[in-house]
């Protein structure tokens, strides 16, 4: 409500500029170039008419009849409008006159600028003025009509903006809460594995985990997130997932240690490690995950290669048909539309996620 008033103030405001302007400039050419006082009273009562003109199109024929696509009858009504004017011109033009010929009978014609009276200021049902009058008339009409339309159009693409924002609100909150149950289902199978390995690393494992959760609960309900809390985040959950890995598995990591810490929406990353980590890891045979992040000011390049363990199942449908996976991808065409790169790359024995984000 309070946008809507402000807009409408705004264009109030300058539509008062406008004519503020339009009603200034010949004050400027009676002082500059010396015109009679009497040319005001002549292009006031014509600037007036024009501007009744222009806004019973603009406020009522244009709303009542052209948006509501009564265009035959908009069209009608505009020329009935532009001949009730003419009429009223002509009235106006009259009376105009006969003041200033009884005010200064003489001198009329010396103290007016342009033509000879007779033709410019008469208003004869045919002849050139007709035309002439004619044509500024539906001037000012379609001037009005494009305004309005302009303003219309200007209307409707700031609510489709509004629209698609809230759109986008929701579907990303939509997302990241199916990240999070997805995520702890996992972590929590996890954790009930090593139960019954190692008590001791359990308990370590429930600790890493709260902090996972304080994270999700607190950190990333705010929007925006720092890139150092994110990077501690995933760098938690390898430590968690570390506790339950054997020496079959090759693991390397690599995170930033200086670097510029800016805003970024939380849970981005943690869909690929976390499918690295259930797809590509084994306890019988040799398999790896390499992690790798760097950060520059104007980008942040994350790339996450994985073996890929082939299991009873088709591999490509495990994969693919991932929670995580897919909605990670959804979120990146949301939040960074055209500033993105995700390049997912699978090949016969490993995975590969490639992603490069451009900052604004």
């Amino acid at each position: 409500m309070i946008k809507a008033t402000k807009e409408v103030t705004i264009r109030v405001v300058l539509h008062i500029l406008v004519w503020a302007i339009i009603l200034a400039l010949p004050l400027y050419s009676v002082k500059r170039l010396q015109f009679s006082s009497d040319f005001l009273l002549i292009y006031y009562s014509y600037t007036i008419i024009n501007g009744l003109l222009f806004y019973a199109n603009y406020l009522l024929l244009i709303p009542k009849l052209f948006f509501r696509k009564r265009r035959i009858s908009y069209y009608l009504s505009a020329l009935a409008l532009v001949v009730c004017f003419y009429f009223v011109s002509d009235v106006s033009n009259n009376i105009v006159i006969g003041y200033l010929e009884k005010k200064n009978p003489e001198g009329l014609e010396r103290r007016l600028p342009g033509p000879p009276r007779g033709m410019r200021l008469a208003f004869p049902i045919a002849g050139p003025h007709v035309v002439g009058y004619v044509s500024s008339s539906l001037f000012i009409v379609f001037l009005s009509l494009g305004v309005k339309v302009l303003e219309r159009q200007s209307k409707v693409e700031k609510m489709q903006e509004e629209m698609e924002k809230e759109k986008l609100n929701a579907e990303l909150a939509f997302l990241k809460n199916q990240i999070s149950p997805h995520f702890f289902f996992n972590t929590l199978n996890n954790i009930y594995s090593l139960i019954g390995i190692n008590a001791e690393d359990s308990q370590k494992a429930v600790l890493t985990l709260s902090k996972l959760m304080r994270y999700l609960l607190y950190e990333s309900e705010h929007g925006d997130t720092k890139l150092s809390y994110e990077i501690d985040f995933m760098k938690n959950y390898i430590d968690l997932m570390k506790l339950r890995m054997s020496d079959k598995i090759d693991l390397t990591v690599s995170f930033p240690k200086k670097y510029e810490d800016k805003n970024i929406p939380p849970l981005l990353f943690i869909p690929f490690i976390e499918n690295a980590f259930k797809h590509g890891i084994s306890h019988r045979e040799k398999s790896f995950i390499d992690i790798n992040m760097m950060v520059s000011k104007e980008l942040i390049t994350f790339r996450c290669l994985n073996s890929l363990i082939k299991t009873k199942e088709d591999t490509s449908s495990v994969v693919n048909s991932g929670i995580g996976l897919d909605n990670a991808g959804k979120r990146l065409n949301l939040l960074f539309p055209g500033r993105h790169e995700l390049r997912i790359d699978k090949g016969a024995n490993t995975f590969e996620v490639f992603l490069t984000i451009k900052s604004e």
